[in-house]
């Protein structure tokens, strides 16, 4: 985690970046950050969680929320959580959901409160973490 003092210069730098500039330099970020030649299925783990997820949304759709054991699910949950971090510490720009989709604004602060109380924080903290990261 970075300084506050170092996550309010790196705020500044971003304000004074003109727009136009902003997106040419979050593609290089995701295209350098890529391994050359390798595609982004790489050996078949995105394709795997995309019929996994697809799964559960059929068995969420047929009225099935037991779909998963509550260990099965904390254990994704986990993953998820970590591999996202992972990607964005790695300077990487992206939402862990699409835009307007994907999941509810209920479902949504359903599970960030969730994630919270699983980690012993307060949303309080999350602010200010938030101020102090510029996150």
């Amino acid at each position: 985690m970075s300084s506050p003092r170092t996550a309010k210069i790196a705020r500044r730098a971003a304000m004074r970046t003109p727009p136009a500039a902003k997106p040419a330099k979050s593609v290089r970020r995701q295209a350098a950050s890529k391994p050359a030649g390798k595609t982004v299925e790489g050996d078949g783990r995105s394709a795997q969680a995309k019929r996994l997820a697809a799964e559960l949304e059929r068995a969420l759709a047929g009225g099935r929320r037991d779909a998963l054991s509550t260990e099965a699910l904390q254990a994704l949950m986990a993953a998820a959580c970590k591999t996202y971090a992972a990607q964005i510490e790695a300077g990487e720009q992206l939402l862990p959901l699409p835009e307007r989709g994907g999941a509810t604004a209920t479902e949504v602060m359903i599970t960030a409160s969730g994630l919270l109380k699983a980690a012993n924080l307060a949303v309080f903290e999350l602010g200010m973490w938030q101020s102090w990261t510029g996150r």
